[in-house]
């Protein structure tokens, strides 16, 4: 074997169609024979093959097979081309591709030698002593080997110097293989680092004539060309490591500040969530920290020395709380109250001495086909005259309607309008719904949605009353009872007006206690003008706390001028209505 070290081989074989078979099979061999001498390998000899005729054909690449066994295959595989014979182009080819890195050349700083071997039966069709000037220039020593009816000429054009140990003419194919042991001669030399003192402090690699010094993996040859020292992997900066590089052996790794992890990219760390244990023990909130976690309260509350429990704090007397009368703490958070006979206003703060009666009232009207077009137009009429009565302002009368059928719509919540001819034309442009009466499913939409905060309503600590009308002519498709008895629960009170066929029953069920106050009747929609006689509304607000029911008699006052004018309006729309 060949121990001289490794080499980058490209065997050159002419397949023109001058070549017969029998002679190609001994091209063959001889390939195979020279490769049987070499020491192969990734880090040692590294070999390709490529044919030529009119045009160049890649058998394998250099760093294709790392195996004789693999070689062999290949070589007994290949179909000769039988053309032309394009020697200039193939030398072109092992220039520019055969022997490029991308296809398993070693890089020039590695020193290994490159070398061609062609092998050629005739004369070539094209120009070969430039393009293969140009690849000795590049650093690929060539050997010509021609065979018969070669063109010593060319051959001696090709070949690099001196001619007598690159050019070989062989006057039969039967010869080549004989010739083929010589070869073998002119490619491996004396191994210089089993004859010398080398003086490399890792690995000495002989080439043919001379020898290299090589580092072990993860070190780089110093400029002595012999010792070796340890690469920084790090140093370049471009490792992309969060928190800290660390440099082993030529290669590096990504590693975590103590309190935090590395995620699965190798690069980016994320702290240690303590929390998520379960054992911090701490009353309101967890935080987690590098190295561990702290106990935090929420907003209004100190805390304690455990570092874990929390206090209220007192905010009223913490904060410029504003308020008139008296402020009183709660549990992370304050309210203000007002004395008794005085109502506090939409600001949270300030005290009212006896206003118009404000109030949030959501009027939810049936929209069912038993209503008919002109009653509807009647009934939108009807809630426009009630609105003229209103103090409509966002800390006033807020106003908002409902129509209902076999499905609930929310025509505008209560804090859609701010003044009472924004409502009134928001009435008229109201659409009749028609189709079934589900009561039942219009009192939930109005618990849930109608009389929340989020569509206008005011905080139940504002003492702000809450006044449901629902106005139908029908018996409910659905029940109405479970929505009706939370609708009162939740603090509404709830007036039930029947017109035409409604049902007593339901009516009545609807309705606030004391329930003759709360419900109304009417046989037609023509003559409703009793239905505001029971509207005896008393919802002078709470102002104190716990059984302690305070009413304000000037509220009262006001509410039963409310029911007066809303008798004159209904007088006057039947009065309209008999002129029709």
């Amino acid at each position: 074997k060949c121990k001289t070290g490794p080499l980058d081989i490209v065997f050159v074989i002419d397949s023109s169609r001058s070549v017969r078979p029998f002679e190609f099979e001994t091209m063959r061999r001889f390939m195979i024979d020279i490769i049987g001498s070499l020491d192969v390998g990734p880090n040692a000899t590294r070999v390709g093959v490529i044919q030529y005729s009119s045009q160049v054909q890649n058998i394998f690449s250099l760093k294709t097979f790392f195996k004789r066994a693999d070689m062999e295959k290949a070589i007994n595989n290949i179909v000769p081309l039988a053309q032309g014979t394009m020697t200039g182009l193939a030398i072109q080819y092992a220039m520019n591709v055969a022997f490029s890195t991308a296809e398993g050349a070693r890089p020039p700083h590695k020193k290994i030698p490159r070398i061609a071997i062609i092998v050629t039966d005739g004369r070539p069709q094209d120009r070969v002593s430039e393009v293969a000037a140009q690849a000795r220039t590049a650093g690929i020593e060539i050997y010509a080997v021609g065979i018969q009816r070669a063109d010593m000429s060319s051959l001696r054009a090709m070949a690099s110097p001196p001619l007598e140990e690159h050019v070989f003419l062989v006057e039969s194919f039967e010869l080549i293989q004989q010739f083929g042991k010589q070869f073998q001669d002119k490619l491996c030399g004396a191994d210089l680092c089993m004859e010398r003192d080398h003086g490399c402090q890792h690995s000495c690699v002989s080439i043919p004539g001379s020898f290299y010094c090589e580092c072990n993996p993860g070190y780089r040859l110093d400029t002595d060309g012999k010792t070796c020292s340890p690469i920084d992997a790090c140093a370049d900066g471009r490792h992309g490591c969060e928190h800290q590089c660390i440099s082993a052996h030529g290669v590096y790794s990504c590693r975590c500040r103590a309190g935090y992890y590395l995620n699965q990219d190798k690069k980016t760390c994320t702290m240690i969530d303590y929390c998520s244990f379960g054992n911090h023990s701490c009353q309101h909130e967890c935080v987690s920290v590098p190295n561990g976690h702290h106990c935090r309260c929420r907003s209004g509350f100190t805390l304690q020395a455990d570092s874990k429990s929390c206090r209220a704090n007192d905010l009223c007397n913490g904060v410029d709380h504003g308020c008139e009368f008296k402020c009183v703490s709660a549990e992370g958070s304050y309210h203000c109250i007002c004395p008794e006979g005085q109502q506090l206003q939409a600001d949270g703060k300030t005290c009212n001495k006896c206003g118009a009666g404000h109030v949030d009232l959501v009027m939810v009207i049936d929209g069912s086909k038993s209503v008919r077009p002109q009653n509807f137009e009647l009934v939108k009429q009807f809630v426009n005259r009630i609105v003229d009565l209103l103090d409509v302002s966002p800390h006033g009368t807020q106003v908002g309607l409902v129509q209902y059928s076999s499905r609930v719509r929310t025509e505008f919540p209560l804090n859609k309008y701010a003044t009472a001819d924004e409502i009134k034309k928001a009435v008229m442009n109201v659409e009749y719904m028609e189709k079934g009466t589900m009561t039942g499913l219009a009192l939930k939409h109005m618990v849930e949605h109608s009389f929340s905060e989020l569509e206008g309503a005011r905080p139940l600590s504002h003492n702000v009353p809450r006044i449901g009308l629902v106005f139908t002519d029908g018996r409910s498709q659905d029940d109405i009872s479970e929505w009706a008895r939370r609708a009162k629960e939740s603090g509404i009170v709830m007036f039930a007006v029947g017109v035409g066929k409604a049902v007593e029953e339901e009516l009545r069920a609807i309705a606030s206690e004391p329930v003759e106050q709360h419900f109304s009747y009417s046989a037609d929609f023509t003559t409703m003008t009793h239905l505001v006689e029971n509207f005896k509304l008393n919802i002078c607000p709470e102002e104190g706390k716990g059984e302690m029911e305070i009413r304000s008699p000037c509220e009262c006052e006001a509410l039963v001028q409310f029911q007066t004018n809303t008798v004159a309006i209904l007088e006057s729309l039947t009065e309209r209505n008999i002129l029709w």
